[in-house]
């Protein structure tokens, strides 16, 4: 008998390890930066009741609060990155816990700034932007705080929020702990009928896999583990919901969604018109299940058996260094300059390339504004994994041309444009893979790994963002998100997006336990929203260099502007609901394609 565990962390070369050392060379330099950002936290308080005095003074601040947050992001990074890498190592949960107490301390330390330039007269403020042209850098952040200006509190009711900060985010760091150390799927057989330890990394691929036996065992041993942590996760997740609520209502916002909305400018309409327009859409989605449950020739089709490729190809085991050609091919349409930066980045350590035993699962790309911009991997070696990188990367090189361009306030950006970055890269890799592929059957492969974009992202997203809206609306009538109440409206919601070819089961009503993105509120239908741009825009970059230079301009754009603003830059409107429309009538396309071809 075979049995496969995962690698430890020393085990794996370094030069598929990211370089994080880079940030800190010596340790002791991060010690050095988190008293100095301890020290700036408590300087900061000079300037308290100073704002408005002259105008040097407000760009004093403006720029010494920028020094503060700038230090603190680089230790709380770092801190975060070294957890990442081995959730079980103590000293790396404990430089997190601290930099989670630092960035509590920064914030407590500023709270007083924004109700405090708020109670400057607005004819003052223009005054002091039109006297000192430092101040010229922050005047779109200036306007945007007045624009927000009627849910600032007072000084002291803001310095009370920013210090319960610290307590209000840790329903997200009980699950991450839960889901990312401490929670054991057990082991399975593989298709080889070895014995194999069942991980996050690894359940994806499982569930793609041809043999049936496979699938279900892996779905029913996730879901079990799920199932005996139920009311703890069902708390977490309760407790995440009324703080939203709570905070909401201090704010005097008239939703925990309206809140949610209200940071970038995005209108009420753009979240309720993309459930609209895909449930609108849903029969479409309905005619793919019926095509599948056909295609696998299935008497039943179980939610287990709807990642599994619908086209048998070769078996391969794509190497990481070849994944990287093929995304400098399909990347070639944004031109040398991205694509020689981008080259630049995957040999100079931005990538933590494969999974080791306690790595935070999943994918993401992060970093601060002086570091590289880091991505984390669990690669291994599927088709998947290079769209995957493809993804990251398109979040890591919105980072090298935002923090290249914009000072630091605005060197970040909202998640809204940043989905896009990063899905126009996969947009156009899938774009460029059916133009070159020979072979029929992997042709047929990828127009249905296409459509499963168009599923996972554009319909999933918008169910657990419906799922979303419909739990904090009963949080705030005063509902109890109880385990049972959760996993009811969890399976009410997915048995209407699947349709009647797809058998109820049970266990993925308990789906919504396992999604960490429920953890920030109102973040997932940005994903949903950035593929229907991301599709947009990868049609317009491969319709001339025009459209490619306008799309780098908006890659350089960071946070200079409100999220919809920025987007006009590459060409599309996200508040109109024509993005989602051409993207559901794309999929229906699909859809049909693929029928004739099966």
């Amino acid at each position: 008998m075979c049995k496969k565990n995962l690698k430890t962390r020393d085990q794996i070369d370094s030069k598929h390890k990211w370089d994080i050392e880079s940030m800190y060379p010596d340790e002791g330099t991060w010690d050095e930066d988190c008293g100095r950002a301890a020290a700036l936290a408590e300087g900061f308080v000079r300037f308290s009741g100073r704002l408005g005095e002259s105008p040097e003074a407000l760009l004093a601040a403006f720029r010494e609060r920028d020094e503060l947050w700038l230090v603190a992001e680089r230790a709380y990074v770092y801190a975060r990155m070294k957890r990442d890498e081995d959730n079980k190592l103590a000293k790396y949960q404990a430089m997190s816990d601290k930099c989670q107490s630092l960035v509590a301390k920064a914030a407590a330390a500023t709270s007083f700034f924004t109700p405090e330039l708020l109670e400057i007269p607005e004819s003052a403020l223009f005054d002091f932007m039109s006297r000192e042209d430092g101040l010229k850098l922050y005047e779109f952040a200036i306007m945007n705080t007045l624009r927000l200006k009627s849910h600032v509190l007072t000084k002291p009711e803001e310095n009370i929020m920013a210090q319960y900060s610290e307590i209000t985010g840790a329903t997200g760091d009980i699950f991450a702990m839960l889901n990312n150390a401490d929670i054991k799927f057990g082991t399975i057989k593989d298709e080889d009928g070895c014995e194999v330890e069942l991980t996050h990394g690894r359940y994806v691929g499982f569930m793609e896999s041809k043999d049936r036996r496979v699938r279900k065992e892996s779905f029913e041993h996730m879901y079990t583990a799920y199932k005996n942590q139920i009311n703890t996760i069902a708390s977490a997740y309760n407790y995440n919901t009324k703080t939203d609520v709570v905070t909401a209502r201090i704010r005097k916002y008239e939703s925990s969604l309206h809140s949610a909305l209200a940071g970038d400018n995005i209108p009420l309409s753009v979240y309720d018109n993309l459930i609209s327009v895909v449930n609108q859409n849903l029969n479409t989605l309905h005619r793919y299940m019926s095509l599948r449950k056909r295609v696998l020739n299935l008497d039943e089709l179980q939610m287990y058996d709807v990642y599994v490729p619908l086209i048998d190809v070769p078996k391969e085991d794509i190497p990481y260094e070849t994944a990287a050609s093929i995304l400098e091919a399909g990347l070639a349409p944004l031109g040398p300059d991205y694509i020689s930066k981008m080259k630049e980045g995957l040999s100079a350590g931005w990538v933590d390339v494969y999974e080791n035993a306690g790595k935070t699962s999943g994918a993401y790309s992060f970093g601060s504004y002086d570091s590289k911009p880091f991505i984390l991997l669990n690669y291994e070696g599927k088709l998947k994994d290079v769209f995957t990188l493809a993804h990251e990367m398109g979040h890591s090189m919105h980072s090298k041309y935002t923090r290249a361009a914009q000072p630091f306030i605005y060197g970040g950006h909202s998640i809204f444009t940043a989905e896009v970055a990063s899905t126009v890269n996969e947009s156009l890799l899938m774009k460029h893979l059916l133009s070159v592929e020979k072979n029929p059957d992997t042709k047929k492969y990828l127009l249905n790994m296409y459509i499963e974009e168009f599923r996972t992202t554009l319909f999933r997203q918008t169910m657990f963002a419906e799922f979303e809206r419909a739990t904090h609306q009963a949080a705030e009538s005063g509902e109890a998100l109880t385990a049972e109440w959760l996993s009811d409206e969890y399976g009410k919601l997915n048995q209407k997006y699947f349709g009647c070819d797809v058998a109820t089961c049970g266990d993925i009503r308990c789906e919504w336990a396992r999604i960490p993105h429920f953890y920030s509120a109102f973040y997932v239908y940005k994903y949903a929203t950035g593929f229907s741009a991301a599709a947009a825009i990868s049609d317009l970059i491969l319709s001339g260099a025009g459209a490619r230079d306008s799309y780098v301009e908006f890659l350089k754009s960071g946070e200079s502007d409100h999220p919809i603003e920025l987007l006009k830059i590459a060409g599309v409107d996200m508040s109109s609901p024509a993005p989602v429309e051409l993207a559901m009538k794309t999929f229906e396309n699909l859809i049909e394609e693929f029928e004739k071809l099966v």
